[in-house]
């Protein structure tokens, strides 16, 4: 139905927040090496704040390292710089153009501070596809006041939207779940 109520428009909305929480999680540090890692890093360059992999390339040569291989020699102090001040914990070795990021053990406490993490970024997720359902149920409200459409279409959607509320919220806690045992891994 393409009138007042549009049920893949909240379904959409809702993925956005479960994909957003993905990303979070992704940033989160693991016992392993990831590029991802470095993704929430921001270098001064050229005048303006740019990501990380737009100044550099990131590998990952072995398990507890990443590589970071800058273009531009000139941005070698702005990439170290931005990579210390990211409060990730990593010192990077300078060694030319390239950067070496020695990934240290993550200790007991760290890992359960980083569960911590990952439990906010799903309550904030739980959070935006509970607002999301809120608006469609509103919008749904507000059709069948005007007239729009009858009280059982309403009704109706509305079974819909929670269908698609409890799908989302299963997602962000099956990912929360997986990071939580990844981070704990020893």
């Amino acid at each position: 139905m393409s009138g007042p109520f549009d049920l893949d428009d909240v379904k959409r909305r809702m993925q956005g927040a479960v994909n957003s929480l993905k990303t979070d999680l992704a940033g989160l540090r693991t016992g392993r090496a990831s590029a991802s890692l470095l993704d929430p890093v921001t270098v001064s360059a050229y005048g303006a704040e740019m990501p990380l992999n737009q100044v550099a390339t990131v590998s990952v040569p072995e398990a507890r390292m990443l590589n970071v291989q800058v273009w531009d020699r000139s941005m070698v102090g702005p990439v170290e710089k931005a990579i210390r001040e990211a409060n990730l914990g990593l010192n990077p070795i300078t060694e030319g153009q390239l950067l070496r990021i020695p990934l240290p053990e993550l200790n007991a406490d760290r890992r359960k501070e980083l569960v911590k993490v990952a439990h906010k970024y799903a309550e904030s997720a739980r959070v935006a596809v509970r607002h999301v359902r809120r608006d469609g149920l509103d919008t749904l409200k507000k059709a069948e006041k005007d007239g729009d459409i009858s009280e059982d279409d309403q009704s109706r959607f509305a079974d819909q939207v929670q269908k698609a509320t409890d799908a989302a919220i299963a997602e962000v806690d099956q990912a929360v779940a997986a990071k939580e045992k990844d981070i704990l891994q020893v």
